[in-house]
Parts: structure tokens; C-alpha cells; sequence
């Protein structure tokens, strides 16, 4: 059984691909962002290699700041699947992805809709279509509304909260991405990463690497991502909360439980 939000956006949400996708994968044109010294572990290749996807990687690797580490090959992030090889496929089933999660409007998976990965069920969880109008004209420079929105929007805590207990409780791995896997995929997946301990800085460090496996540069809000848009998303949860562990508990109604089957899956 699918999983579904389906609501229609108020206007179509396309992200550029101006990265360049080659026999070999995706040529990067800039360099990594810097690393800070809690970044650690398995952060020199994050690329699944994937052909016809872009911003395909793993989303764990990091260490914590009790001194876990997140576990590889659990958790993956990319942009949508329309473009897939056979070979990109036959990939994602190789590791084992059971579930993927797909952050897109309606329009957007109408537009490009995902090809299926043998094994694997498919979840939709539109993020934004319920947010105002205004909020919606804003999504292709990807700024600051459209990240405050991630947290304000009807229906965003919903679906960020069904990635997160398809994280803890699939026996297996899970894929969750966007159009370009930067924006609603970069705040899941620093949602997952501060859940599970990680430092801001290195939540941070995750998010800017979009800029590099989309081969965008600083400022470029319509192929990359800047760190003022995620510290937004952070700014909002405070106001909008009161701290982050309220977001997770309150705004995504994650139980202890929850929090407590995600830490036991992610960290070793």
C-alpha cells in the first residue's frame, strides 16, 4: 500500500540540473566544503555512482558527538529516480533499499515519476503543496521561506515524520528523496543527523555537499544550497518550538520510542 499525500502545488517546483551527467557519473565543478575536525569518518566518497540520479549518497558516516558513529549503507539521499539506469536500479536493490520516500508534489511525480526499485515500496509525502501561494513562487531560489515553511507548512511534519519511522522501524535500508535531493532532502536529513547526536557543524558539512555533487557554486540557490537557507529551517524550529528536541517531539510527535528504535538501527 502506498503511502500518500497528494496534494496539488499551486506551481511547478523544478530545480536546475546544471551538473553534468557523464558515463562515469555526475562531474563535479567544485570543490567539497570544508571539513571541521568532528566531521570524521567516511565523508572521502559519498557517491552511490548512480548514472541517470543525481546527488546520490549515503546519509550516515558521521560521528556524534558521544563519540558514536553513524552507520553506513541505512540511510540514503538523492534526487528523484525518473532518470534511473537499469544499472542505478539494480544498484539501489544490491543495498538493499526497501523503502523509498518521495518528498515531491504531486505535479512534480506526475512530471518525472520515479522508476521502481524491484523490492521496494514506494511512500509519497508531499512536503510543501499545502504551503501558501507565496511560499510556493519562492521554491525555485530555494530560500529562507521556502526552508521556514519545512516547519510551518501543513503537512510537512507529517511527512518528515513518516521518513524518519521508516528509517527506525524498515528492515532494510531507505531512500528519501526530492527533484534534486538538496532542499526538503537536506533538512530530513539534517533532522536525522541532530536526532541521532551529530554536531551542527557537521549537520552542516552533509547539507553543502550538494554543492559539490551538483557541482553548483556558493550562492547558486537554484542548483546548490547555502547555509543561511539551513540555519533558517533552525531559526524556525526555535521560534516556532522553543528548542529543537520540542520540533522532534511536539511538531514531529516522534515518541521516545521512536527517537529510541532510530538511535538503536543508526548508531554504532
Amino acid at each position: 500500500m502506498l503511502r500518500t499525500r497528494a496534494f496539488q502545488a499551486a506551481v511547478v517546483l523544478t530545480v536546475g540540473m546544471s551538473a553534468t551527467v557523464t558515463s562515469t557519473g555526475i562531474a563535479l565543478a567544485v570543490d567539497p566544503p570544508a571539513t571541521t575536525s568532528s566531521v570524521a569518518v567516511n565523508t572521502d566518497d559519498r557517491s552511490l555512482h548512480l548514472q541517470g540520479v543525481l546527488n546520490a549518497r549515503d546519509g550516515g558516516g558521521y560521528r556524534t558527538t558521544d563519540g558514536k558513529t553513524v552507520r553506513t549503507g541505512l540511510v540514503y539521499r538523492s534526487g528523484d529516480l525518473s532518470k534511473a539506469t537499469d544499472a542505478d536500479l539494480t544498484e539501489l536493490a544490491r543495498r538493499d533499499v526497501k523503502v523509498v520516500d518521495d518528498l515531491r508534489t504531486s505535479y512534480e511525480r506526475a512530471m518525472s515519476p520515479d522508476k521502481p526499485v524491484a523490492g521496494a515500496q514506494e511512500n509519497y509525502d508531499d512536503i510543501i503543496g499545502q504551503a501558501p501561494p507565496q511560499v510556493l513562487a519562492s521554491t525555485l531560489s530555494a530560500g529562507t521561506d521556502l526552508y521556514r515553511a519545512f516547519i510551518t507548512a501543513p503537512g510537512a511534519n507529517d511527512g518528515f515524520a513518516n521518513v524518519l519511522r521508516d528509517i527506525a522501524y524498515t528492515d532494510g535500508a531507505v531512500l528519501f528523496h526530492c527533484t534534486a535531493g538538496k532542499d526538503r532532502t537536506g533538512w530530513t536529513n539534517a533532522v536525522l543527523l541532530t536526532i541521532l547526536g551529530v554536531d551542527r557543524d557537521t549537520v552542516t558539512y552533509d547539507y553543502l555537499l550538494s554543492n559539490y555533487y551538483r557541482g553548483a557554486s556558493e550562492g547558486d540557490m537554484l542548483n546548490g544550497v547555502t547555509a543561511s537557507a539551513l540555519d533558517s529551517a533552525f531559526d524556525q524550529v526555535n521560534q516556532s518550538y522553543g528548542s529543537f528536541d520540542d520540533y522532534v517531539h511536539e511538531g514531529l510527535k516522534l515518541t521516545d520510542a521512536d527517537i529510541a528504535a532510530l538511535k538503536a538501527k543508526l548508531l554504532a
